[in-house]
């Protein structure tokens, strides 16, 4: 029996492997969240459903493919799979099972900056989360980070960089931000937009339009452009004038939506503007680069998420909306469920309760969801 790491099977999603997944959570958690590949094919059997044996899927599971059998958190897949080859199946369970796909983080090279610079992204996998970090001259400036803070110093070690700036595009809420414990750890600079900080407990500079942060000893500019609708102070960054990071405002396939603090018909508006009218003032060369992808089809080749900006106001629907009212009813009425515990998260990213780490990760498991449908 194998033991198969989120690393393997993120390997798997990039290069559109084929993989089969036995999954043993109940039939609602399998509904609402699973492993996504192009290439995978699935089963969700619950585990309580397989403890007199196996012998009753046997015959629905493939021969001659790989088998991944996965649950919350890797006890009863390590259960079934033993059965599984006990009967003589070639199969591997989850490690740490789905709270470790939840948190596993995938460092991609999204490009070169100007004197030697790079910039990499970092692929929440299994929760759609993406985390950017730049790098020039020995220093890095990380935007946009998740809880799992040690990938990131980690990562800047391996690279010989320090970090002197940590940046949050909004106050998120449907993951917990790692962006204040980062600060914290190295002595950087803790950025976030002051409109969504108004009731944060912890001390921070105050990220505005206008600012320029220079990282490294050559110019790699990061401009904040003042781009709300998702929050009232989303902002996002233009990047050595080649990249935009839209923080949650404009993904590959969709849009922000404007309602995870109770304001949908009051920032609607702010929405509309910053999409068709402060977006439109950009480069359409500009390469952009979100803060969460919605779908798997969203990843490119090399498993990164991004797309120039003149394609996605010629393909993606919610840049083309002529009609206001259609436009307001797309973002005010068409919705998804609020994400897992998002009042909580919120609540933690101001710093006003500090749950443990096993109660972050529940409050964490699930899909993101901060696009419109």
């Amino acid at each position: 029996m194998k033991v198969m790491l989120a690393s393997e099977v993120t390997k798997k999603v990039f290069n559109k492997d084929a993989l089969f997944i036995l999954d043993v959570r109940n039939e609602d958690a399998f509904a609402d969240w699973k492993i996504e590949g192009e290439n995978f094919e699935y089963l969700n059997v619950p585990y309580f459903d397989l403890l007199d044996g196996v012998e009753g899927i046997m015959d629905q599971l493939p021969k001659g493919k790989d088998i991944l059998v996965v649950c919350a958190k890797e006890g009863s897949s390590i259960m079934v799979a033993e059965m599984l080859y006990e009967a003589g199946l070639d199969v591997a369970y989850l490690q740490g099972g789905m709270k470790a796909w939840s948190e596993h983080l995938e460092p991609v090279k999204v490009g070169d900056l100007k004197d030697g610079g790079e910039i990499y992204q970092f692929v929440r996998i299994g929760k759609g989360c993406l985390s950017y970090m730049v790098i020039s001259n020995g220093e890095a400036a990380i935007i946009d980070a998740t809880r799992m803070k040690d990938i990131f110093l980690d990562f800047a070690k391996e690279k010989g960089v320090e970090i002197k700036h940590v940046f949050d595009t909004h106050l998120h809420a449907d993951h917990i931000s790692g962006g204040r414990h980062i600060a914290e750890a190295t002595g950087a600079t803790y950025w976030l937009p002051p409109k969504d900080a108004e009731e944060v407990q912890f001390d921070y500079e105050k990220l505005e339009g206008g600012n320029d942060v220079t990282i490294g000893h050559t110019t790699i500019n990061i401009h904040a452009l003042y781009s709300p609708g998702h929050t009232i102070g989303s902002t996002s960054f233009v990047v050595d004038e080649k990249f935009l990071l839209t923080g949650d405002i404009l993904f590959i396939d969709s849009i922000g939506r404007p309602d995870l603090a109770g304001l949908a018909d009051d920032w609607v508006g702010d929405l509309r503007e910053t999409l068709y009218s402060r977006y439109k003032e950009l480069s359409e060369e500009l390469v952009v680069l979100p803060a969460h992808f919605m779908i798997i089809e969203e990843l490119n080749d090399d498993g990164s998420v991004s797309e120039k900006l003149g394609t996605l106001f010629a393909k993606n629907h919610g840049l083309n909306i002529e009609d206001e009212e259609e436009f307001r009813n797309l973002v005010s009425k068409n919705l998804p469920p609020q994400p897992n515990a998002y009042q909580e998260i919120r609540k933690t990213n101001m710093g006003k309760i500090t749950p443990n780490e096993e109660e972050q990760r529940e409050m964490e498991i699930g899909p993101n969801r901060c696009a419109v449908r």
